[in-house]
């Protein structure tokens, strides 16, 4: 290649910069990044560094200031900012969560716009359309997002949609872009729907119509790529084509219902959760119960198209999930694994359950 052509390809070919990096979709994104023809340099950031030596590391905080100075450079600035550093686990501390979410976004937006950066790329969640008994299926990707900050981290989605919304007003020249993963998949994801799947039976609720839709990881590190190469805008779902009935799952994992009625699944969840005896408030079901599957109509019409399918995430995730146990959004020990696994597998369990409650309202004294 002569220097002129090089000249030409460097011009057309962006520094992005990934923060959360060195792990889960950071890391895979930073590798695939690193490894493109289409990139001229991947800037990593993290709070440790991690294993893709092709890229260029810093190791800070993303709520830190300082960040602007690693988004100008000491070379090329930085074109894009992927910004995946988002604290969505299950046993975090709900207050420092949003703290970190929150805060971590807007510092990532307002360094990007003082650095130049010309185009922010946030990662949220289909689940920021709201899980309700009246959503069409599909849902188109303009759809009002109707969903309420109860169901564990979607407050703080919402927020960084409003955060991306703003963005260009408050920083003109700035370009965000928002991806909404449906079911996310793979790369260690643990979240109350994955964890849906780990239970002795699959808990439907009398009177629901639950639709699954599944993004594996794979996919969505695709689709982040295209986003930081400018190849779409705007906000859009990441997913699967199409969608699985629950029918359709009980008969691809060969899984049993348990149907309750929804004043008996929602008020234990309430409960347990209330006397912390699991990660998932009530409002989670929701999500479990009605549809929020999504037209992932703009990644296509820009040439995107996923690799997996429902059916394929969906014994992934089983894969994935083998050997462990859970009940009402709670990983179970070894020993009561082995009685939840019995022949009256789900309602020894939920008995168990119940019987949690029982206890911990003798030690606080309800």
């Amino acid at each position: 290649m002569s220097s002129s052509e090089s000249h030409v390809r460097a011009a057309r070919t962006p520094t992005v910069a990934v923060t959360g990096a060195a792990a889960g979709v950071g890391a895979l994104l930073t590798e695939r990044l690193a490894a493109s023809e289409e990139i001229k340099q991947v800037i990593a950031l993290d709070e440790r560094r991690g294993e893709v030596t092709e890229a260029q590391w810093h190791t800070l905080d993303v709520r830190d200031p300082a960040i602007a100075d690693r988004l100008r450079g000491d070379g090329d600035p930085v074109d894009v900012v992927v910004h995946l550093a988002l604290d969505l686990d299950l046993e975090s501390d709900p207050a420092a969560r949003t703290a970190y979410n929150v805060r971590g976004t807007q510092t990532v937006l307002t360094a990007a716009a003082a650095a130049g950066v010309h185009r922010v790329v946030l990662c949220t969640s289909a689940m920021v359309y709201g899980a309700l008994q009246d959503n069409d299926v599909p849902l188109s990707e303009d759809a009002e997002l109707r969903a309420t900050a109860d169901a564990t981290g979607v407050g703080d989605l919402l927020e960084i949609e409003r955060l991306a919304h703003r963005a260009p007003r408050a920083h003109p020249g700035l370009n965000v872009t928002v991806l909404r993963p449906t079911v996310l998949v793979g790369a260690g994801s643990d979240t109350t729907l994955t964890r849906h799947f780990e239970s002795p039976r699959l808990l439907v609720v009398a009177g629901s119509r639950p639709c699954w839709q599944f993004c594996h990881v794979e996919d969505l590190v695709t689709a982040l790529e295209y986003a930081a190469l400018e190849k779409v805008e705007g906000e859009m779902v990441v997913g699967c084509d199409g969608w699985l009935e629950q029918e359709e799952v009980e008969q691809l994992t060969g899984m049993r219902r348990m149907e309750l009625p929804s004043s008996v699944a929602l008020g234990a969840a309430s409960r347990l959760h209330r006397l912390g005896l699991t990660p998932s408030p009530a409002a989670d079901l929701a999500y479990t119960m009605y549809p929020w599957v999504v037209s992932g109509s703009r990644l296509h019409d820009a040439g995107w198209r996923p690799r997996w399918t429902n059916e394929e995430v969906l014994a992934a995730l089983l894969e994935e999930v083998s050997g462990r146990h859970t009940v009402a959004g709670r990983r179970l020990g070894r020993t009561e694994a082995a009685t939840a696994a019995g022949a009256a597998g789900a309602t020894v369990a939920l008995l168990g359950t119940a019987a949690l409650v029982r206890r911990a309202r003798k030690r606080r004294g309800l």
